[in-house]
């Protein structure tokens, strides 16, 4: 195996660790005294980072929902994609043992009573679980999936990774915990046992489907064959000109602009426009 493949496992396996370790933690240590805000803006911080540290390396994926959307979208191959797989939850296993040694031996008190797993049946069904699951791995993926992509504004898909992540856990901590990614869900429930290991399942399986939903969305989210413009060609248009009908490929642009050039400059020199004809301007 070549030092590049390592490489990007090892950091799929960190970076998964640290957002167990980070995300799960702030539940952990601070579910009841800090409230569901404090978990979700630790989620989604340390997405966040982990994309801008990791990003360059892995993708950060980080996640074995975010990896089948991305094999599913031919961004990964199958070889990688298991691997990734591989580290991905050895990273989650590796995160929840640290959060479980604290609990156990260094004497912090878990708020949540489960070390953070995933569950259902307090404040919402099975049918419930399996529905927002699969609808929020769905939003994660996609936008994942569409603004990697992107060309322009490449900066920015980090953040909308994090506050996407953020914005999910707002909404789902108080009912299931919030999974989308079926390596969180694996470490803590492997440690916490009992109601959290048999509930497991869900956790896994439904985020995925999520994900392949996800992938098989984009084209259709985006166009037939879409692409992101370039910086030149998003500059802003003209009244006339602006729509959604109005983008005109480049190729065509520059045949347009090589057309007018051309008619330009066979032109007789006397051949002056109309508006040169009312203002032919100062004497020289």
């Amino acid at each position: 195996m070549d030092m590049d493949r390592v490489t990007r496992y090892g950091a799929e396996f960190i970076g998964t660790g640290f957002l167990v370790f980070i995300g799960v933690g702030s539940a952990v240590a601070g579910l009841l005294s800090g409230g569901v805000v404090v978990v979700a803006l630790a989620f989604g911080f340390v997405l966040l980072a982990l994309a801008y540290a990791i990003g360059p390396v892995s993708g950060c994926h980080v996640n074995p929902a975010v990896t089948l959307g991305a094999l599913i979208a031919n961004r990964i191959d199958i070889e990688d994609a298991i691997s990734y797989w591989i580290a991905q939850f050895a990273g989650g296993i590796a995160g929840a043992f640290v959060l479980f040694g604290l609990a156990r031996w260094g004497g912090v008190r878990d708020q949540t009573g489960d070390l953070g797993a995933n569950g259902y049946g307090r404040n919402i069904s099975l049918g419930g679980t399996v529905t927002i699951e699969i609808l929020m791995t769905f939003v994660l993926v996609l936008v994942v999936l569409i603004v990697t992509a992107r060309t322009e504004n490449a900066g920015f898909a980090g953040l909308a990774m994090g506050i996407t992540l953020g914005a999910l856990h707002l909404f789902a901590v108080p009912l299931d915990g919030t999974s989308v990614n079926p390596a969180r869900s694996f470490g803590p429930a492997i440690f916490a046992g009992g109601t959290a290991l048999s509930q497991l399942w869900v956790f896994l399986v439904f985020p995925l489907i999520g994900g392949v939903l996800a992938a098989l969305a984009v084209p259709y989210v985006t166009g037939d064959g879409w692409r992101f413009r370039s910086a030149v060609e998003a500059q802003p248009m003209g009244a006339a000109e602006s729509g959604a009908a109005a983008e005109i490929p480049a190729s065509e642009a520059a045949a347009d602009r090589t057309q007018r050039e051309q008619a330009a400059s066979d032109a007789p020199v006397d051949d002056v426009t109309p508006t040169e004809r009312r203002d032919p301007g100062p004497p020289v």
